[in-house]
């Protein structure tokens, strides 16, 4: 089991190649959960982990630090499963948002499941997904207002006062002020 940190951060960078990252992540030892988004809007952007970042510096491989995120600053809204599931992944879970330049993430559900109790009709572009290791593909709603959030979860768990304490205390308000990677 992966050790927790304290304050973890998540880091923009850039390669002079991205067929290198395959590459080297491909030689990174067997418990190294490498993983590393391109960030939405951006050509040459990656966003990820400081175990990967760690990763790429072991094994020398060169990449350009651009900034760096605190990630408690990504809110995460688990159901039990997922909390249970992702508890070691949850800064790959925030890389994930960071890259969809969201502020936050909502669990809705599993993959496969006949009733997520949401609504595609509007489109997909607000919903993203993350496999745990342990096999369940988890369903995230993908927040770029803290609004937006309080709005859905009010919606979603019929006014659950968990729900709505947990949007209300997103530490964002926007992506708006997400650090700049430029």
């Amino acid at each position: 089991m992966r050790s927790r940190r304290l304050r973890s951060r998540l880091y923009y960078f850039t390669v002079e190649d991205e067929s290198i990252l395959a590459e080297a992540f491909a030689k990174f030892e067997d418990d190294v959960f490498a993983i590393a988004y391109k960030v939405v809007g951006t050509d040459d952007v990656f966003v990820t982990t400081a175990e990967t970042k760690e990763a790429l510096e072991r094994h020398d491989i060169p990449y350009n630090l651009l900034a760096e995120e605190d990630a408690s600053r990504i809110a995460l809204y688990h159901t039990p499963l997922s909390r249970e599931e992702l508890a070691d992944y949850e800064d790959a879970v925030r890389a994930l948002a960071l890259a969809n330049r969201a502020i936050a993430l909502a669990c809705v559900g599993i993959n496969g499941e006949s009733n997520l109790g949401f609504d595609l009709s509007r489109g997909a572009k607000q919903y993203t997904y993350f496999a745990a290791p342990a096999g369940h593909i988890f369903i995230w709603r993908m927040f770029a207002e803290r609004d937006d959030a309080m709005q859905f979860l009010d919606r979603l768990t019929f006014g659950e006062k968990r729900a709505i304490d947990w949007a209300a205390s997103i530490p964002l308000t926007s992506a708006g002020e997400l650090r700049s990677y430029h």
